[in-house]
């Protein structure tokens, strides 16, 4: 990176610092009126929004309004509805020991906020927070994926037409630009990618005392039981794993079927793909591509190495890597040692795990880091509780994938390996907000002051007396 690029990116930080006291003490009705104006522009460039996406890898219009812009009109909205309460401060009760006083929680903003972006739903993923940003009355530098250059450019543009850089400020480039962001002194920084990159933000993070909100992933198990109505679990599974191409962080990363329906669950899965996408995918204007040729290549060779240790292809397996192609690919046979079962797979590729009952299946899953979301499929009451109180999960769908993350009064987010802190809804607005403590004592005499030194035999008296009221 050239040295103006460097300093370029200190002066932005530096313009933002300075005027984040300005936005700090917006009210709700003015936070409120750019959110409209967010609402509006995106309505109004949604063409170009996708186009943009499908020139990064061929992401259908449908698809794009679905999954990229329909979530973030629906989120501003929710935002839009709630604000107002969610900025008033919260009047909390007061103890014995400082009776007489008043408390409440005050919400205000962190200051300055980096958020660094995946390239998997690139403009969902730089949006959502950064309307909760604003939404706190925090000023935000954005980092989009260098693996997206369209969607990026684009959003940079768009952003543009609306707001000041010294409120909001897109900033292309590729890690090297990201490494120079994360040596400023953020108040915040939100990151949403792998959890290798998540350690290595955290780190920078942490050489500023930096609060993160890290969104990763891992392996998203989904568990078919027995009692599961198999054709809708079929499709549900289908729609969930390969929308996007597999590239989604809440996929279904692996399957572990109940060794009674396991053949029936397969043909009928098979079913759901092919109608969805037809007999052959690639000629499915619905069926997305994976990302580059890097990634393309990362799967493919997880693939090989799994074929070449005894798994089977039992359904799909079709690569062109002029296109970065790869068909939805179904697998059997898989074992832990392969690679495909060691790490995040984030593409059209699902192993399928036969089981014999939920206790094997939460052992197995308890081997793994907790994952960012759990599946489970089944009308039995009992095995589905078993699999709630025996595993961990960021989140959890119950007979569905996916649509856990459209609910805007769940938090969304991980846990350990799979991400820190939580967002969507009043969660995203407490991410980008501090919750300031704050206690208005009466002058005179109060109840602390009963207890101030010298330490009398009368203020020991007080004292054991208190310790019987708390």
């Amino acid at each position: 990176m050239e040295k103006h690029e460097t300093q370029s990116i200190e002066q932005v930080f530096e313009l933002q610092r300075k005027n984040a006291q300005k936005y700090k003490n917006t009210t709700a009705s003015e936070r409120i009126a750019k959110l409209k104006a967010i609402k509006k522009l995106i309505i109004k460039h949604r063409e170009g929004l996708q186009e943009a996406i499908y020139q990064d890898f061929k992401k259908s219009p449908v698809d794009t309004d679905l999954t990229e812009i329909l979530p973030i009109l629906s989120s501003i909205s929710h935002i839009v509805s709630h604000l107002s309460g969610w900025m008033k401060p919260k009047r909390v009760a007061t103890p014995l020991t400082v009776l007489g006083s008043s408390s409440r929680i005050m919400y205000e903003p962190k200051g300055v906020c980096l958020i660094i972006s995946p390239w998997n739903y690139p403009f969902q993923l730089t949006f959502d927070p950064l309307i909760y940003a604003i939404a706190a009355g925090n000023t935000a530098i954005l980092k989009p994926s260098e693996l997206t250059p369209h969607t990026s450019a684009f959003m940079r543009k768009m952003l543009s037409e609306l707001f000041a850089e010294e409120e909001v400020a897109v900033i292309e480039g590729d890690a090297v630009v990201a490494q120079t962001l994360l040596q400023q002194p953020f108040d915040h920084i939100f990151f949403t990618g792998s959890p290798m990159l998540g350690k290595v933000v955290m780190r920078a993070a942490a050489e500023h005392l930096t609060s993160v909100t890290l969104e990763l992933g891992g392996k998203s198990p989904a568990i078919i039981d027995e009692t599961a109505d198999l054709k809708d679990a079929a499709e549900k599974v289908a729609w969930g794993k390969f929308i996007n191409c597999g590239q989604t962080c809440i996929a279904p990363d692996y399957l572990l079927v109940h060794e009674k329906v396991q053949p029936e669950f397969t043909r009928l899965l098979q079913e759901s793909i092919q109608t969805f996408y037809g007999a052959e995918a690639g000629k499915s204007k619905d069926y997305a591509r994976i990302v580059n040729q890097r990634h393309f290549l990362r799967i493919k060779t997880l693939i090989n190495n799994a074929v070449e240790n005894g798994a089977k292809v039992i359904f799909g397996g079709e690569m062109r890597e002029s296109e970065n192609f790869i068909s939805p690919t179904l697998l059997t046979h898989v074992q832990d040692t392969h690679s495909i079962m060691q790490e995040e797979i984030f593409g059209p590729v699902l192993p399928i795990i036969s089981i014999k009952s939920m206790v094997e299946a939460t052992q197995y899953i308890a081997t793994k880091p907790k994952p960012l979301a759990l599946y489970f499929f089944g009308q039995n009451n009992q095995n589905c509780d078993y699999v709630l109180n025996h595993t961990t999960a960021g989140g959890t769908c119950i007979n569905d994938t996916l649509t856990h993350i459209g609910n805007p009064d769940l938090p969304f987010g991980g846990v350990n390996n799979s991400g820190i802190g939580k967002t969507h809804g009043h969660h995203g607005f407490l991410a980008f907000s501090n919750e300031r403590a704050v206690l208005h004592q009466r002058i005179g005499l109060t109840t602390i002051k009963l207890l101030y030194p010298p330490y009398t035999k009368t203020k020991d008296q007080i004292l054991q007396l208190f310790k019987k009221f708390v």
